[in-house]
């Protein structure tokens, strides 16, 4: 019976691998290209002719020298016939119906059956995995099968045994590992019975994963080695399953293949490993998806994710997303995303987005966008756009933007260029307004003022001093600015700042508040003049003004009208803006 089965699955090989070479000649990999490629790098190769067939190339660029000139002249070939030249059959290649997965595969083995048992409801295969060309054994290969989503990893002897309960028709097995071709190999059992849901074994998602997960340091130490390799081993297989269910990692009800597993709902008692979740994933402690996340993730501690989110994320301390993030994170420390950030995100501590926001960000402490930022951003303590806002900008703190388009309303507000809004106590635009005023009004001689901002909105900090003995005055305060721009010459502006009078003593109130219009005219670049009205109102904690010994000792003049207890007047401002 032994003998038999081998001599079904000899021929059973080259019938498959017949047709295997039959099939790869579809899709992408058959299109004819014809090209003239004279002293050009390969990464400029491989653009032109993915251009040409319309699909693109995915590879890790460590193991293909991009930079590589090349001399290659093809008319009206394949293009896998295109890329066996290029790199000399020392490749291997995948496709789906966008993209050309190469992988440097300069070996070759095959797998050499040493048992085959069949008994009832159980199917075991033993063997080799061997070096066609040093007749070595290959250890650490992975073999497996991958309907039934059941792997193990060659030893030190490549030695591998499987065992598969249940009744089935034939069991393909395949043998991979980094730098050899894969080799896939059928075993016929006398069984004529498929068990429902069996997939195609050719039917692959052609859908390829970077192995982010397992290089943080955070999947290294919740990852075992085993499974590292063997994600290594099989980077392009995914297949789809309903539902899995696992205690660790590397305690899951698909085993070893979990991570290569997108699942409709994923239930992990402390922590789970896969492909990818399109539904519902819950863990008591953490989630690690390689892949896509879609619908729902809740984990009591963290989530880390090595594609993209479309959905719902929720997680007790972080949420790690390696791509993009598009709908709602909730965390109760932070969430970290590589990729754009679209829609919601509300974290205890702070938010980043690698890329560009477009919606939400709330954060009891900071939020930070390495690029562009369109939606509304609120801090605790400070919001940071590292390039345009156009948006709004709220914290207790301070708010950066590169170049604010949008509003910012926070204590501090930094921008490089600003043709947006800062509302707060200092506003800062680098290539902004930075004036210097020297100006006198009625009641103090001698004032200076440094504006900064922008026409629409700039921020003044101001002091003066009346110099006449029997009537000093001293002054500081601040207020706020706009400024109405008529032409290159002219400019009106309209201000509103408060300042405190001191009189002598500390123990007396005095607050001056002033509204104001100047016509500024420009002299030159850097110089102008200006002069208008302004309107003064005066507010004292004193019932009897009586200002100290060689201190003004009317401040108020004798024109003027009570306001709610309070004074005010008309009164004029002249002067020159430098800068």
């Amino acid at each position: 019976m032994r003998n038999q089965l081998i001599i079904i699955f000899l021929f059973v090989t080259g019938l498959c691998k017949a047709q295997t070479s039959v099939a790869t000649y579809q899709h992408n990999l058959s299109k004819r290209v014809t090209f003239d490629f004279k002293q050009q790098r390969v990464g400029d190769v491989l653009q032109q002719i993915s251009n040409a067939g319309n699909f693109y190339f995915a590879y890790n660029g460590a193991l293909i020298a991009q930079d590589s000139i090349v001399n290659l002249s093809v008319k009206s070939l394949p293009v896998r016939d295109v890329l066996d030249q290029l790199f000399d059959g020392k490749v291997d290649y995948k496709e789906n119906e966008k993209y050309i997965i190469l992988r440097y595969a300069v070996n070759q083995f095959t797998i050499e059956p040493d048992n085959i048992t069949t008994a009832e409801n159980l199917y075991a295969i033993s063997g080799y995995v061997v070096d066609i060309k040093t007749g070595k054994k290959v250890k650490q290969a992975s073999v497996y099968e991958k309907r039934l989503l059941q792997s193990i990893l060659t030893d030190d002897e490549g030695y591998f045994s499987l065992k598969f309960k249940g009744e089935h028709a034939a069991i393909v097995l395949t043998a991979s590992k980094e730098t050899y071709r894969d080799t896939s190999l059928v075993f016929l059992s006398s069984i004529n019975i498929k068990p429902a849901g069996y997939n195609d074994p050719d039917k692959e998602k052609g859908t390829f994963f970077s192995n982010t997960i397992e290089e943080l340091g955070i999947g290294k130490f919740f990852l075992s080695s085993k499974q590292r390799i063997q994600n290594a081993n099989i980077p392009n297989f995914l297949a789809n399953m309903p539902f899995q269910a696992s205690l660790t990692p590397g305690l899951s009800s698909h085993g070893m293949m979990s991570g290569r597993v997108v699942n409709k709902v994923s239930l992990n008692i402390l922590g789970g490993y896969t492909a990818g979740v399109d539904g519902v994933e819950v863990a008591g402690i953490f989630n690690l998806s390689k892949g896509d996340v879609n619908k729902l993730q809740i984990a009591g501690v963290f989530n880390v994710v090595g594609g993209n989110v479309n959905g719902v994320q929720i997680a007790g301390l972080i949420n790690s997303v390696q791509g993009n993030a598009n709908g709602i994170q909730l965390t109760g420390l932070t969430s970290l995303i590589k990729g754009n950030v679209g829609g919601i995100q509300i974290s205890g501590l702070g938010n980043v987005a690698s890329k560009s926001l477009n919606g939400i960000q709330v954060a009891g402490l900071a939020n930070i966008t390495s690029r562009s930022t369109k939606g509304i951003q609120i801090a605790g303590l400070g919001n940071i756009t590292s390039r345009a806002l156009r948006g709004m900008q709220i914290s207790g703190g301070f708010n950066y933007a590169k170049n604010n388009k949008g509003f910012q309303l926070g204590l501090i507000n930094l921008a490089d260029s600003s043709s947006g809004v800062s509302l707060g106590l200092i506003n800062i635009v680098k290539h902004g307004y930075h004036k210097v005023s020297f100006f006198t009004n009625e009641l103090v001689n001698a004032n200076v003022s440094l504006k900064t901002g922008n026409a629409k909105l700039y921020t003044i900090f101001l002091a003066g001093q009346n110099y006449v003995d029997t009537a000093k005055i001293l002054t500081a305060g601040l207020g706020l600015g706009h400024d109405f721009i008529l032409n290159n010459t002219f400019s009106v502006a309209a201000e509103l700042t408060t300042q405190g009078l001191y009189l002598g003593s500390w123990d007396e109130t005095k607050t001056l508040t002033k509204f104001q219009t100047n016509l500024h005219i420009k002299i030159f670049n850097g110089l102008s003049i200006f002069g208008g009205p302004s309107y003064s109102i005066y507010q004292s904690n004193k019932l009897i003004e009586n200002s100290a010994v060689g201190y003004k000792q009317q401040i108020v003049p004798n024109k003027h009208q009570d306001i709610n207890g309070n004074k005010g007047w008309l009164g004029w401002n002249a002067g020159i803006t430098i800068f």
